[in-house]
């Protein structure tokens, strides 16, 4: 995937928004962050679980790992060379659903968005109810 396709999925979550910080690009959710990257870098960084951020490296250590700093919370560095299309929107997805306040999270379902997990374990393989 190119970096141009990842910032493009970030920017088409409901109310998402782009902040440049600390020199990199910073994807937000009513302030926010649930994605960060560079456009000179070949690899960005996504909110997710500790759960799912183990299920991932051990699914594909050369492309996922914990992220400098934020690893402890969960949030996963990944190769964008190694991710495929499909996992990029679910991963940004979850990583928005995970930021977002429950009310956007709800009224995005209702409008047609996915719904997959949100704060605390769970996996972007189903969801928990809310």
């Amino acid at each position: 995937m190119k970096y141009a396709e990842f910032r493009r999925l970030c920017l088409s979550q409901p109310e998402a928004e782009h902040v440049e910080t600390w020199g990199e690009d910073t994807f937000r959710v009513r302030g926010k962050i649930f994605a960060m990257g560079s456009a000179e870098g070949r690899a960005v960084s996504l909110k997710a679980s500790l759960h799912d951020q183990a299920g991932l490296v051990a699914m594909d250590p050369k492309t996922f790992s914990p992220s400098a700093y934020t690893g402890r919370f969960g949030w996963v560095r990944v190769r964008l060379a190694g991710l495929r299309a499909e996992l990029a929107e679910r991963l940004v997805r979850n990583a928005w659903e995970r930021t977002a306040p429950r009310r956007l999270v709800s009224a995005s379902t209702l409008a047609g968005g996915s719904r997959g997990p949100r704060r605390g374990g769970g996996s972007t393989a189903g969801s928990r109810p809310r």
